[in-house]
Protein backbone atom coordinates (compact mmCIF):
# COMPACT_ATOMS: atom_id res chain seq x y z
CA UNK A 1 0.00 0.00 0.00
CA UNK A 2 2.74 2.06 0.66
CA UNK A 3 5.07 4.13 -1.28
CA UNK A 4 7.55 6.63 -0.30
CA UNK A 5 9.21 6.68 3.02
CA UNK A 6 6.70 5.28 5.88
CA UNK A 7 8.05 2.16 7.11
CA UNK A 8 5.54 0.58 9.52
CA UNK A 9 8.15 -1.29 11.48
CA UNK A 10 10.05 1.73 12.28
CA UNK A 11 7.33 2.99 14.22
CA UNK A 12 5.71 -0.29 15.71
CA UNK A 13 7.30 -0.23 18.71
CA UNK A 14 6.98 2.51 21.99
CA UNK A 15 8.08 2.35 25.62
CA UNK A 16 4.49 1.82 27.15
CA UNK A 17 2.52 -1.20 28.32
CA UNK A 18 0.16 -1.58 25.39
CA UNK A 19 1.03 -1.86 21.65
CA UNK A 20 0.83 0.37 18.99
CA UNK A 21 -2.39 -0.71 16.94
CA UNK A 22 -2.52 2.28 14.45
CA UNK A 23 -0.61 4.74 12.52
CA UNK A 24 -1.80 7.89 11.13
CA UNK A 25 0.02 8.92 7.88
CA UNK A 26 -0.58 11.02 4.77
CA UNK A 27 0.03 11.72 1.27
CA UNK A 28 2.21 14.53 0.30
CA UNK A 29 1.98 16.72 -2.68
CA UNK A 30 4.22 14.06 -4.52
CA UNK A 31 2.34 11.18 -3.28
CA UNK A 32 4.82 10.29 -0.86
CA UNK A 33 3.66 8.61 2.17
CA UNK A 34 4.04 10.81 5.33
CA UNK A 35 3.93 9.64 9.07
CA UNK A 36 2.67 11.82 11.06
CA UNK A 37 1.78 10.02 14.66
CA UNK A 38 0.55 6.25 16.42
CA UNK A 39 -1.58 5.64 18.62
CA UNK A 40 -2.46 3.09 21.21
CA UNK A 41 -6.21 3.19 19.69
CA UNK A 42 -9.04 4.10 17.70
CA UNK A 43 -12.43 4.66 19.26
CA UNK A 44 -15.71 5.17 16.65
CA UNK A 45 -13.94 3.14 14.09
CA UNK A 46 -16.56 0.83 13.59
CA UNK A 47 -20.06 2.29 12.92
CA UNK A 48 -23.01 1.23 11.29
CA UNK A 49 -24.51 3.84 8.76
CA UNK A 50 -27.45 5.59 9.82
CA UNK A 51 -29.73 4.38 7.00
CA UNK A 52 -31.63 7.27 5.44
CA UNK A 53 -35.00 8.47 5.64
CA UNK A 54 -37.38 6.91 3.19
CA UNK A 55 -38.95 8.44 0.06
CA UNK A 56 -40.94 7.52 -2.79
CA UNK A 57 -39.35 7.32 -5.96
CA UNK A 58 -40.90 6.49 -9.87
CA UNK A 59 -38.25 4.88 -11.46
CA UNK A 60 -39.74 5.38 -15.72
CA UNK A 61 -39.02 2.89 -19.01
CA UNK A 62 -37.48 0.30 -16.82
CA UNK A 63 -36.52 -2.89 -18.67
CA UNK A 64 -37.96 -5.58 -16.92
CA UNK A 65 -34.51 -8.27 -16.24
CA UNK A 66 -32.57 -9.74 -13.85
CA UNK A 67 -33.95 -9.60 -10.27
CA UNK A 68 -37.01 -7.31 -11.59
CA UNK A 69 -38.28 -10.04 -13.53
CA UNK A 70 -39.00 -12.03 -10.39
CA UNK A 71 -40.16 -9.62 -8.23
CA UNK A 72 -42.93 -8.25 -11.42
CA UNK A 73 -43.84 -11.85 -12.39
CA UNK A 74 -45.49 -12.73 -9.00
CA UNK A 75 -46.74 -9.38 -7.96
CA UNK A 76 -48.88 -11.04 -5.24
CA UNK A 77 -46.19 -12.19 -2.97
CA UNK A 78 -44.80 -10.99 -0.35
CA UNK A 79 -40.93 -10.51 -1.95
CA UNK A 80 -40.83 -7.56 -3.25
CA UNK A 81 -37.46 -6.18 -2.39
CA UNK A 82 -34.71 -5.43 -4.66
CA UNK A 83 -32.24 -5.05 -2.15
CA UNK A 84 -29.58 -2.20 -2.91
CA UNK A 85 -29.11 -0.77 -5.97
CA UNK A 86 -26.81 1.27 -7.31
CA UNK A 87 -27.49 4.07 -9.72
CA UNK A 88 -25.21 5.57 -12.04
CA UNK A 89 -25.83 8.39 -14.86
CA UNK A 90 -23.96 8.58 -17.65
CA UNK A 91 -23.71 10.75 -20.95
CA UNK A 92 -22.30 9.72 -24.22
CA UNK A 93 -18.68 10.65 -22.52
CA UNK A 94 -19.27 8.09 -19.39
CA UNK A 95 -20.11 8.34 -15.89
CA UNK A 96 -21.32 11.27 -14.24
CA UNK A 97 -23.53 10.75 -11.37
CA UNK A 98 -23.64 8.19 -8.97
CA UNK A 99 -26.59 7.45 -5.68
CA UNK A 100 -27.32 3.93 -3.99
CA UNK A 101 -30.64 3.51 -3.27
CA UNK A 102 -31.20 1.38 0.26
CA UNK A 103 -33.12 -1.25 0.91
CA UNK A 104 -35.54 -0.38 -2.12
CA UNK A 105 -38.99 -2.34 -2.37
CA UNK A 106 -41.05 -1.93 -5.15
CA UNK A 107 -44.41 -0.59 -4.28
CA UNK A 108 -46.24 -1.05 -7.27
CA UNK A 109 -45.59 -1.17 -11.35
CA UNK A 110 -47.23 -0.63 -14.49
CA UNK A 111 -46.47 -0.13 -18.26
CA UNK A 112 -44.58 2.47 -19.73
CA UNK A 113 -46.70 5.26 -21.41
CA UNK A 114 -44.90 5.36 -24.66
CA UNK A 115 -43.48 1.31 -24.15
CA UNK A 116 -45.83 -1.39 -23.50
CA UNK A 117 -42.73 -3.20 -23.16
CA UNK A 118 -40.81 -1.09 -20.56
CA UNK A 119 -42.19 -0.72 -17.11
CA UNK A 120 -42.50 2.07 -14.47
CA UNK A 121 -41.79 1.48 -10.86
CA UNK A 122 -43.00 3.25 -7.98
CA UNK A 123 -40.62 1.79 -5.34
CA UNK A 124 -39.90 3.01 -1.49
CA UNK A 125 -36.27 3.44 -0.54
CA UNK A 126 -33.83 5.59 1.03
CA UNK A 127 -30.81 7.66 -0.97
CA UNK A 128 -27.73 8.25 -0.52
CA UNK A 129 -25.94 10.37 -3.04
CA UNK A 130 -22.46 10.02 -3.76
CA UNK A 131 -19.93 12.36 -5.33
CA UNK A 132 -19.58 13.36 -8.80
CA UNK A 133 -18.11 10.82 -10.55
CA UNK A 134 -16.50 12.79 -13.51
CA UNK A 135 -16.32 16.74 -13.14
CA UNK A 136 -19.04 18.53 -15.02
CA UNK A 137 -20.65 21.91 -14.80
CA UNK A 138 -21.47 21.75 -11.35
CA UNK A 139 -23.32 19.90 -8.57
CA UNK A 140 -27.06 18.14 -9.97
CA UNK A 141 -26.10 19.63 -13.42
CA UNK A 142 -27.99 16.54 -15.29
CA UNK A 143 -26.66 15.77 -18.92
CA UNK A 144 -28.95 16.79 -21.80
CA UNK A 145 -29.52 12.77 -22.18
CA UNK A 146 -28.78 11.08 -19.49
CA UNK A 147 -28.72 7.15 -18.96
CA UNK A 148 -29.90 5.88 -16.30
CA UNK A 149 -27.99 2.12 -15.01
CA UNK A 150 -29.07 0.31 -12.35
CA UNK A 151 -27.20 -2.52 -10.70
CA UNK A 152 -27.15 -4.81 -7.47
CA UNK A 153 -24.91 -3.17 -4.62
CA UNK A 154 -21.22 -3.97 -5.34
CA UNK A 155 -20.76 -6.97 -3.16
CA UNK A 156 -23.83 -8.89 -3.54
CA UNK A 157 -24.29 -9.14 -7.65
CA UNK A 158 -24.42 -7.82 -11.18
CA UNK A 159 -26.68 -5.62 -13.23
CA UNK A 160 -30.20 -5.27 -12.68
CA UNK A 161 -31.51 -3.35 -15.68
CA UNK A 162 -31.54 0.18 -17.52
CA UNK A 163 -34.23 2.69 -17.48
CA UNK A 164 -35.19 6.40 -19.21
CA UNK A 165 -35.32 8.26 -15.71
CA UNK A 166 -36.43 8.34 -12.32
CA UNK A 167 -38.57 10.75 -10.65
CA UNK A 168 -37.54 12.36 -7.34
CA UNK A 169 -34.29 10.98 -7.73
CA UNK A 170 -32.64 14.52 -8.03
CA UNK A 171 -33.62 16.41 -4.90
CA UNK A 172 -32.41 18.57 -1.99
CA UNK A 173 -31.54 16.38 1.02
CA UNK A 174 -30.25 16.92 4.57
CA UNK A 175 -26.90 16.52 4.79
CA UNK A 176 -25.61 14.11 7.42
CA UNK A 177 -24.12 15.29 10.58
CA UNK A 178 -20.32 13.74 10.30
CA UNK A 179 -19.79 11.29 13.29
CA UNK A 180 -16.19 11.81 14.79
CA UNK A 181 -13.65 9.46 15.81
CA UNK A 182 -11.16 9.53 18.61
CA UNK A 183 -6.60 8.38 18.33
CA UNK A 184 -6.81 7.31 22.31
CA UNK A 185 -2.94 7.27 23.73
CA UNK A 186 -1.53 8.93 20.94
CA UNK A 187 2.17 10.02 20.06
CA UNK A 188 2.59 12.98 17.78
CA UNK A 189 4.87 13.18 14.90
CA UNK A 190 6.64 16.26 13.74
CA UNK A 191 3.94 16.90 10.86
CA UNK A 192 1.26 15.93 13.42
CA UNK A 193 2.00 18.35 15.73
CA UNK A 194 2.95 21.24 13.48
CA UNK A 195 -1.11 20.29 13.08
CA UNK A 196 -1.62 20.54 15.99
CA UNK A 197 -0.84 24.04 16.50
CA UNK A 198 -2.69 25.55 13.51
CA UNK A 199 -5.56 23.09 12.89
CA UNK A 200 -8.14 25.22 10.59
CA UNK A 201 -5.21 24.69 7.91
CA UNK A 202 -5.60 20.94 7.41
CA UNK A 203 -9.45 21.12 8.01
CA UNK A 204 -10.41 19.63 4.58
CA UNK A 205 -6.91 17.43 4.42
CA UNK A 206 -7.19 13.98 4.25
CA UNK A 207 -5.18 11.08 6.31
CA UNK A 208 -4.71 7.44 5.95
CA UNK A 209 -5.54 5.58 9.57
CA UNK A 210 -3.47 2.34 9.39
CA UNK A 211 -3.95 -0.41 11.69
CA UNK A 212 -1.38 -2.87 12.90
CA UNK A 213 -1.57 -6.32 13.90
CA UNK A 214 0.51 -7.38 17.37
CA UNK A 215 3.26 -8.59 15.54
CA UNK A 216 3.74 -4.92 14.20
CA UNK A 217 2.42 -5.34 10.78
CA UNK A 218 0.10 -3.51 8.42
CA UNK A 219 -3.21 -5.08 8.82
CA UNK A 220 -5.77 -2.48 7.07
CA UNK A 221 -6.33 1.05 6.70
CA UNK A 222 -9.06 3.64 6.58
CA UNK A 223 -9.38 6.97 5.30
CA UNK A 224 -10.17 10.30 7.59
CA UNK A 225 -10.11 14.02 7.32
CA UNK A 226 -7.88 16.07 9.44
CA UNK A 227 -10.11 18.35 11.03
CA UNK A 228 -8.90 18.09 14.79
CA UNK A 229 -12.24 19.28 17.02
CA UNK A 230 -10.41 18.49 20.27
CA UNK A 231 -7.22 17.63 21.89
CA UNK A 232 -6.43 16.74 25.70
CA UNK A 233 -4.46 14.50 28.06
CA UNK A 234 -4.59 11.23 27.01
CA UNK A 235 -6.48 8.78 29.34
CA UNK A 236 -4.05 6.72 29.28
CA UNK A 237 -1.86 9.08 31.26
CA UNK A 238 2.17 10.14 30.66
CA UNK A 239 2.66 12.48 27.60
CA UNK A 240 0.36 11.15 25.51
CA UNK A 241 -2.85 12.87 23.82
CA UNK A 242 -6.19 11.85 22.94
CA UNK A 243 -7.39 13.80 19.61
CA UNK A 244 -10.82 14.12 18.36
CA UNK A 245 -11.45 14.17 14.65
CA UNK A 246 -14.30 16.08 13.72
CA UNK A 247 -14.94 13.13 10.32
CA UNK A 248 -13.59 9.66 10.85
CA UNK A 249 -14.39 9.14 6.83
CA UNK A 250 -18.23 7.74 7.74
CA UNK A 251 -19.02 6.71 4.03
CA UNK A 252 -16.97 3.98 3.98
CA UNK A 253 -16.03 3.48 7.71
CA UNK A 254 -16.02 -0.43 8.55
CA UNK A 255 -19.06 -1.99 10.09
CA UNK A 256 -20.02 -2.85 13.85
CA UNK A 257 -19.61 -6.77 12.27
CA UNK A 258 -16.08 -6.12 10.93
CA UNK A 259 -14.95 -5.71 14.21
CA UNK A 260 -14.85 -9.14 14.71
CA UNK A 261 -12.95 -9.93 11.45
CA UNK A 262 -10.24 -6.97 12.41
CA UNK A 263 -9.59 -8.98 15.73
CA UNK A 264 -9.35 -12.01 14.04
CA UNK A 265 -6.61 -10.67 11.37
CA UNK A 266 -5.08 -8.44 14.70
CA UNK A 267 -3.79 -12.00 15.99
CA UNK A 268 -1.65 -12.51 12.89
CA UNK A 269 -1.74 -13.59 8.89
CA UNK A 270 -4.79 -16.08 8.30
CA UNK A 271 -2.55 -19.45 8.07
CA UNK A 272 -5.78 -21.59 7.40
CA UNK A 273 -8.23 -21.72 4.44
CA UNK A 274 -12.17 -20.93 4.88
CA UNK A 275 -11.73 -18.57 8.07
CA UNK A 276 -14.12 -16.10 6.28
CA UNK A 277 -16.65 -18.91 5.48
CA UNK A 278 -18.96 -17.90 8.42
CA UNK A 279 -19.48 -14.65 7.51
CA UNK A 280 -22.28 -13.18 5.24
CA UNK A 281 -22.11 -11.27 2.18
CA UNK A 282 -21.11 -8.16 3.49
CA UNK A 283 -18.51 -9.72 6.59
CA UNK A 284 -16.73 -11.46 2.68
CA UNK A 285 -16.67 -8.52 1.22
CA UNK A 286 -14.51 -6.64 4.52
CA UNK A 287 -13.02 -9.95 5.25
CA UNK A 288 -11.56 -9.16 0.94
CA UNK A 289 -10.66 -5.68 2.10
CA UNK A 290 -8.20 -6.89 4.76
CA UNK A 291 -6.46 -9.56 2.38
CA UNK A 292 -3.11 -8.43 0.66
CA UNK A 293 -1.46 -9.06 -2.10
CA UNK A 294 0.96 -11.71 -3.05
CA UNK A 295 4.50 -9.78 -1.75
CA UNK A 296 6.39 -9.85 -4.66
CA UNK A 297 10.12 -10.77 -4.86
CA UNK A 298 9.75 -14.35 -6.33
CA UNK A 299 9.13 -15.11 -10.07
CA UNK A 300 5.20 -15.80 -10.79
CA UNK A 301 4.63 -19.95 -10.25
CA UNK A 302 3.11 -21.53 -12.97
CA UNK A 303 2.22 -25.13 -14.49
CA UNK A 304 0.63 -27.53 -11.35
CA UNK A 305 -2.91 -28.54 -10.11
CA UNK A 306 -4.36 -26.14 -7.71
CA UNK A 307 -7.52 -27.31 -6.01
CA UNK A 308 -10.63 -24.67 -5.77
CA UNK A 309 -12.79 -25.77 -2.57
CA UNK A 310 -16.55 -24.48 -3.43
CA UNK A 311 -18.84 -25.72 -1.05
CA UNK A 312 -18.88 -22.13 0.31
CA UNK A 313 -18.90 -19.85 -2.95
CA UNK A 314 -22.14 -19.04 -2.54
CA UNK A 315 -21.45 -14.87 -3.31
CA UNK A 316 -19.03 -12.68 -5.19
CA UNK A 317 -16.98 -12.48 -2.44
CA UNK A 318 -16.85 -15.99 -1.57
CA UNK A 319 -15.48 -16.60 -4.89
CA UNK A 320 -12.30 -14.19 -4.30
CA UNK A 321 -11.76 -15.44 -1.21
CA UNK A 322 -11.93 -18.82 -2.20
CA UNK A 323 -9.68 -18.24 -5.33
CA UNK A 324 -7.43 -16.31 -3.57
CA UNK A 325 -6.58 -19.09 -0.92
CA UNK A 326 -6.75 -21.74 -3.72
CA UNK A 327 -3.84 -19.99 -5.77
CA UNK A 328 -1.93 -18.21 -3.24
CA UNK A 329 -2.71 -19.27 0.46
CA UNK A 330 -4.96 -18.36 2.91
CA UNK A 331 -5.38 -14.12 3.20
CA UNK A 332 -4.29 -13.65 -0.34
CA UNK A 333 -5.47 -11.37 -2.83
CA UNK A 334 -6.31 -12.25 -6.81
CA UNK A 335 -9.03 -9.94 -7.43
CA UNK A 336 -12.41 -9.04 -5.83
CA UNK A 337 -14.43 -8.70 -9.97
CA UNK A 338 -13.70 -9.60 -13.27
CA UNK A 339 -11.22 -6.76 -14.23
CA UNK A 340 -8.84 -7.76 -10.82
CA UNK A 341 -8.90 -11.16 -11.73
CA UNK A 342 -8.08 -10.25 -15.27
CA UNK A 343 -5.55 -8.27 -13.93
CA UNK A 344 -3.83 -10.87 -11.77
CA UNK A 345 -4.04 -13.26 -14.26
CA UNK A 346 -1.74 -11.31 -16.13
CA UNK A 347 1.44 -11.98 -14.05
CA UNK A 348 3.20 -10.65 -10.87
CA UNK A 349 0.48 -11.48 -8.66
CA UNK A 350 1.96 -15.11 -7.38
CA UNK A 351 0.88 -17.60 -9.81
CA UNK A 352 0.35 -18.02 -13.96
CA UNK A 353 -0.87 -20.10 -16.21
CA UNK A 354 -0.87 -22.67 -17.70
CA UNK A 355 -1.96 -24.70 -14.66
CA UNK A 356 -5.08 -26.77 -13.83
CA UNK A 357 -7.79 -25.96 -11.15
CA UNK A 358 -9.73 -28.27 -10.20
CA UNK A 359 -13.27 -26.51 -8.82
CA UNK A 360 -14.52 -28.72 -6.16
CA UNK A 361 -18.73 -28.54 -5.79
CA UNK A 362 -18.87 -26.24 -8.70
CA UNK A 363 -22.21 -26.08 -8.68
CA UNK A 364 -22.69 -24.20 -5.47
CA UNK A 365 -21.20 -21.37 -7.35
CA UNK A 366 -22.95 -22.25 -10.54
CA UNK A 367 -26.23 -21.52 -8.80
CA UNK A 368 -25.13 -18.22 -6.60
CA UNK A 369 -23.20 -16.68 -9.45
CA UNK A 370 -26.04 -16.99 -11.50
CA UNK A 371 -27.31 -13.20 -13.49
CA UNK A 372 -25.53 -11.68 -16.07
CA UNK A 373 -23.49 -8.99 -16.67
CA UNK A 374 -25.79 -6.89 -18.72
CA UNK A 375 -29.02 -7.11 -20.00
CA UNK A 376 -29.25 -9.35 -22.96
CA UNK A 377 -26.07 -10.88 -21.71
CA UNK A 378 -25.11 -14.46 -22.89
CA UNK A 379 -23.27 -15.46 -20.18
CA UNK A 380 -23.13 -15.78 -16.34
CA UNK A 381 -21.04 -14.29 -13.92
CA UNK A 382 -19.74 -18.04 -13.24
CA UNK A 383 -19.60 -19.00 -17.03
CA UNK A 384 -17.88 -15.42 -17.47
CA UNK A 385 -15.58 -16.19 -14.66
CA UNK A 386 -14.30 -19.60 -16.21
CA UNK A 387 -13.84 -18.13 -19.64
CA UNK A 388 -11.55 -15.47 -18.26
CA UNK A 389 -9.64 -18.49 -16.60
CA UNK A 390 -9.55 -20.31 -19.44
CA UNK A 391 -8.16 -17.82 -21.84
CA UNK A 392 -4.98 -17.35 -19.50
CA UNK A 393 -4.02 -20.63 -20.15
CA UNK A 394 -5.64 -22.31 -16.97
CA UNK A 395 -7.69 -25.53 -17.41
CA UNK A 396 -10.61 -25.48 -15.09
CA UNK A 397 -11.93 -28.63 -14.36
CA UNK A 398 -15.64 -28.43 -12.98
CA UNK A 399 -16.79 -31.44 -10.54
Amino acid sequence: MFGGFVRVGDHAAWDHAFPVRYLLTRQDADLESEYWGRCADVEGLFVDPVPPPRELLTLRGCTPAGPWHEVLASPDEATRSLGNLDVDISDETGPRFAWTLVDTVVISHSPHATDPDLVDLVVGTGVIEHSEVRPGAGPGTMPDAPRFALAEEDHRGGPVGACRGIDGLVAPRKVRPDIPLQLIGCEPGEQLLAALRSTQAWAHEWGVLVALDRFGREMGSHGVRLEIAEVTASVLGGSLVDITLADGGDDDRPSLGARRIWETWYQGFPTTPNQWASLDTRGRAEWLDLIRPHPGGEPDRTGGTHHLEGRFITDKPGFYCALGEALIGPGRWFGRGLDDLDDCLGGRHGVVGPFTLIWHDADVARNALNFTLDHGGKRTYFEEAVQLLESAGVTVVLR
